[in-house]
């Protein structure tokens, strides 16, 4: 759990620096080039979520606040579930929770005045071209844990799936009493 909770606020703390250092910094349009034709900072603002998605829907905003509370509830039921062994399973834990909690700030405080009104979003500011000409949707520090984070944690399900289940089973069946029948 001390892990899980260590890599979450070392990823939030990281995903709200850099934010607020782009809405500081890139907000008034100023584009900075880190690597020519592939890697630049840029001020973007995303009502939405991943690829704007329903960035328009006037109940989007709270519909992924309430998934980014479940999801975060989730991360930390398997932090309290999971065997301790593995600590992998506790990165990738803390990566997807930093990168939720991440987004949820910014969708609960990050306001901006955009089409006559005021509006809440995330702050975007990483732009990657994977193809001259092509750039990837802009995104942030937490956008990177949550993909990293869900990638280790699938990582881990394929290589310690059966692992993962097959103790709380054992556990279990050290518990019963020694007279209970066999449930097999």
């Amino acid at each position: 759990m001390l892990l899980a909770a260590a890599v979450a606020a070392a990823g939030l703390a990281l995903d709200l620096a850099t934010k607020q250092w782009a809405w500081t910094h890139l907000r008034d349009g100023t584009e900075i080039t880190v690597l020519d034709g592939f890697l630049y900072f840029e001020f973007g603002f995303n009502t939405g979520a991943a690829f704007s998605l329903l960035r328009d829907a006037s109940w989007g905003r709270y519909f992924f606040m309430a998934v980014t509370v479940g999801a975060v509830a989730y991360m930390v039921h398997l932090a309290r579930t999971l065997p301790t062994r593995w600590p992998s399973a506790f990165v990738a834990i803390g990566l997807v929770a930093s990168g939720a909690l991440g987004n949820l700030h910014d969708r609960i405080f990050r306001a901006m005045p955009m089409f006559g009104r005021i509006e809440h979003g995330v702050v975007d500011f990483i732009k990657v071209y994977y193809w001259p000409g092509k750039p990837w949707p802009t995104f942030n520090i937490a956008d990177v844990n949550l993909v990293v984070g869900v990638g280790l944690l699938l990582l881990y399900m394929s290589r310690h799936g059966d692992a993962a289940d097959a103790e709380p089973a054992a556990r279990e069946g050290a518990d019963a009493p020694a007279d209970a029948p066999d449930p097999g």
